[in-house]
């Protein structure tokens, strides 16, 4: 009994990955907490549909395959935006390195706390763009 649910369970997961695996994209570079990225959303305006890049820095990063998200912050007008990215949406256009962050944190929402040039993070150069 217990062996044919788990046999069940397998197919199922197989299934959903086999599914999942037509919509993951190959085209997105390596991207690490702490890099700086400009990413190209997709905006529909009417009948119009343009890109907006949104730049900022990877404070976050949780999921993997398909669910994959990062949550990028920028400072705009003097106020912290931060806005999270399923790196596998039809949204999203395009992601480009600008630059790497040298950080030794998995999450850095410390940078939420801090003002101007505090916020900055050191420059890595051991990882190509």
């Amino acid at each position: 009994m217990i062996a044919t649910f788990l046999a069940f369970l397998m197919n199922a997961v197989e299934i959903i990955r086999s599914i999942e695996a037509e919509y993951i994209k190959t085209d997105l570079p390596k991207i690490y907490v702490g890099d700086t990225v400009k990413v190209g959303v997709r905006i529909k305006e009417g009948g119009k549909e343009r890109t907006q890049p949104y730049e900022g820095v990877i404070i976050a990063r949780r999921g993997s395959g398909i669910n994959s998200v990062i949550t990028v912050r920028r400072v705009f007008q003097g106020v912290g935006v931060e806005r999270a990215f399923l790196l596998h949406s039809p949204q999203i256009e395009s992601i480009k390195v600008i630059r790497r962050g040298k950080v030794r944190r998995a999450k850095l929402y410390y940078l939420r706390d801090l003002v101007g040039k505090a916020t900055r993070l050191k420059q890595r150069f051991d990882r190509p763009l």
